[in-house]
């Protein structure tokens, strides 16, 4: 638990608010609350791993590794520009 936010909340606010939660959402509701909310923080942080990963990965590669679309579009028509010029006609 943050420190601030235990500075902030007692004992006694967190037993209240915890028995108003009981109350509102009923005692079979809560468990499934918690893991509903425990997927959402381990969905959340794959993502934001995820997307850390794929930054220093772009980080990592040099210049010449990376193409443009454009550069990968020119070099599939040039391709298959030579693959059809040195097929035999019959």
């Amino acid at each position: 638990m943050n420190i601030m936010f235990a500075g902030i909340l007692g004992g006694w606010e967190m037993v209240t608010i915890l028995v108003v939660v009981l109350i509102l959402f009923g005692a079979k509701k809560v468990p499934e609350l918690a893991k509903g909310l425990g997927q959402g923080i381990r969905e959340f942080k794959k993502a934001s791993r995820e997307v850390t990963d794929e930054i220093q990965n772009a980080q990592e590669e040099t210049p010449a590794q990376r193409k443009l679309p454009s550069e990968s579009a020119k070099t599939q028509s040039t391709e298959v520009a030579s693959s059809s010029s040195t097929t035999p006609k019959v």
